[in-house]
């Protein structure tokens, strides 16, 4: 009798071992095609966006079969850490309050192109801010830019497209309006160091702003880096991902991105 039983433990464990591979329709669960790390801040006036963006997420990623862990502060990010992830998302969180490590190891994950990287908004928040220097690197992966202003208090604007061919731009009109963001203006325009996908129309701006900057790109790629990359600036109010066009952007992006 012992040795029946524990034959038949044996076996019940196999069993539950190959179910759960199932899902609830006894069909086996394929595995994830990649994994995304996205950082987003855990404070401050982005919090609806973030929460907003998870919740679009994890939708998406249940969907379209991959997997996305969440961090709030770069302190765990390491060589070893970036190793598991083909994707790293900077969801809304400032190139600033990095720690040596963290810094050291997604520079490297960028430079050999270990994955790829998305960032939004927050991420060309550069120069000295709350006491912090700038991360020179960093500021030369953003085309040597530095935060000058912004439109505190928003408006809608008209985003063109420059290169309808790049991935990114598929499905997407050659024109799309964003109804509220802050758009942040720059000491110059990124255009010389990096590969320009669109722009905004500063004329276009309602209500009309003075903050402006000419040439104004607002979704751009940094070719002279290994890893895959795009920024995308509009990344502010939650209700972006009610937009069609914001919603495509963003999951091309991560497709795109993620070399799939």
């Amino acid at each position: 009798m012992p040795k029946i039983f524990f034959l038949l433990t044996i076996a019940f464990i196999i069993l539950i071992s190959f179910n759960s591979d199932l899902n609830k329709n006894g069909h086996k669960i394929p595995k994830p095609k990649f994994k995304v790390l996205a950082l987003y801040e855990n404070g401050g006036h982005h919090v609806a966006y973030s929460a907003a963006a998870k919740l679009w997420l994890n939708k998406l990623a249940a969907d379209s079969n991959f997997v996305i862990d969440y961090i709030q502060k770069p302190d765990t990010i390491t060589d070893d850490f970036l190793k598991q992830y083909q994707l790293f998302i900077q969801l809304d969180y400032a190139p600033y309050a990095w720690g040596e490590k963290a810094m050291n190891a997604f520079q490297k994950y960028i430079e050999e192109g270990r994955g790829g990287w998305i960032g939004f908004h927050h991420a060309t928040l550069l120069g000295e801010f709350d006491g912090y220097p700038m991360w020179n690197w960093f500021h030369d992966f953003m085309g040597g830019i530095r935060w000058k202003d912004y439109i505190a208090d928003f408006a809608a604007g008209t985003v063109n497209v420059e290169d309808k061919n790049h991935p990114v731009m598929k499905g997407i009109p050659p024109s799309f309006n964003i109804e509220k963001d802050e758009w942040y203006t720059y000491d110059k325009s990124p255009r010389p160091n990096v590969h320009v996908i669109a722009s905004v129309d500063e004329s276009s701006y309602v209500p009309a702003r003075s903050q402006k900057m000419g040439d104004h790109p607002v979704i751009w790629s940094n070719e002279k880096y290994k890893a895959r990359n795009i920024y995308i600036f509009m990344g502010h109010a939650p209700e972006l991902f009610q937009n069609k066009n914001y919603a495509t952007l963003f999951t091309n992006a991560i497709f795109w991105a993620a070399g799939k």
